[in-house]
């Protein structure tokens, strides 16, 4: 029902009726673009991709779009919040400080990071979409100036060089098709002796390129994702080292779950798991369908869910086979 309700959202808004356009523009970015020419034409991929994606993500998973580790005794709602305050806290982030959210989606990290520190947050996202619904989740969550927006490229951020204390990005990065390049921008933004830190997607030691399945399921995941290409750990630390920073720690949150992080994921017999299972998921397929057809929702909302149904099964059979991590933790400082 909450993916129903996301289509019914989107009719409403006018700004995205061209829905049945799109999806067939970003599955040509797929089936017609190997990963450089996505690389060239990323910003029209990523736009895309959460034009598309934005309200069944908002409707079916909240306003954090992120996995998080999580305890058996946990809810899904509260382990994503104690991932962003654990980021938070790692960070340093505390009142009086001035901080980026790099790609900041809606919202949802921010407003509970800015809440729990009382450090002024500014997201940046270049989805006009997302940049508007992130305004109307501040407003409603009263957070005053501890809470602003700016639509940009975080190839090119719109900000003064040395103009913040701390940045960090919660699988964003991902998207950017230069990864020296986006490390670059935010090593450019900081202080001298501000921090970054990131939790990334990467494909994991167990990844082998020779691997039919494994390459298909990495393959599905950029595709369900919007992704240019998806990178091993060491090209990151590179990346970073080659745009000035010190990297000060990481390692894989994933395997400090009790609970997978793909888990939401897969169907089970319970409330919340059965929309999820394979009869769910054809259910909820075939229902946004017909009322495709009946003109109620609009033409492309069965074409988008079928291409996030196809990523998320992607996304499972990497996190089971451990040839992915979506939660790689990074935490590095721009020198004094």
């Amino acid at each position: 029902m909450g993916r129903i309700r996301a289509v019914m959202h989107l009719e409403k808004d006018n700004i995205r009726k061209d829905l049945g356009k799109q999806i067939g523009e970003y599955t040509d970015l797929f089936d017609q673009a190997d990963a450089e020419k996505r690389k060239t034409n990323y910003a029209t991929v990523v736009n895309k991709y959460y034009d598309l994606a934005t309200d069944f993500y908002e409707f079916g998973w909240g306003s954090s779009f992120h996995f998080a580790p999580r305890h058996k005794w946990e809810t899904l709602e509260a382990s994503i919040q104690r991932h962003e305050l654990w980021l938070a806290n790692r960070l340093g982030l505390k009142e009086g400080m001035k901080a980026m959210d790099i790609g900041c989606g809606v919202g949802g990290p921010l407003k509970n990071i800015a809440r729990f520190s009382k450090a002024q947050i500014v997201g940046l996202n270049n989805n006009e979409y997302q940049v508007s619904r992130a305004k109307r989740l501040a407003s409603d969550y009263k957070l005053g100036n501890l809470a602003s927006y700016i639509k940009g490229d975080f190839m090119n951020i719109p900000a003064e060089p040395a103009s913040f204390d701390a940045a960090y990005a919660i699988e964003a990065t991902c998207h950017a098709p230069d990864r020296v390049g986006v490390y670059s921008q935010i090593f450019k933004i900081l202080k001298p002796g501000g921090k970054f830190a990131s939790f990334e997607w990467v494909m994991t030691e167990k990844f082998d390129p020779s691997n039919t399945e494994a390459v298909t399921a990495k393959k599905g995941i950029e595709r369900g994702n919007g992704l240019p290409d998806l990178e091993p750990i060491s090209v990151i630390l590179d990346a970073l080292r080659a745009a000035g920073f010190e990297i000060i720690e990481h390692f894989d949150v994933a395997p400090m779950s009790d609970v997978p992080w793909y888990m939401p994921l897969v169907g089970r017999l319970t409330p919340s798991g059965l929309a999820h299972t394979k009869l769910g998921r054809y259910i909820s397929l075939q229902g946004l369908k017909a009322l495709e057809y009946l003109k109620i929702a609009p033409a492309g909302s069965g074409g988008t869910l079928e291409m996030l149904q196809l990523g998320s099964d992607a996304l499972c059979w990497s996190g089971q086979n451990e040839t992915f991590t979506p939660m790689y933790w990074v935490l590095a400082r721009k020198p004094e």
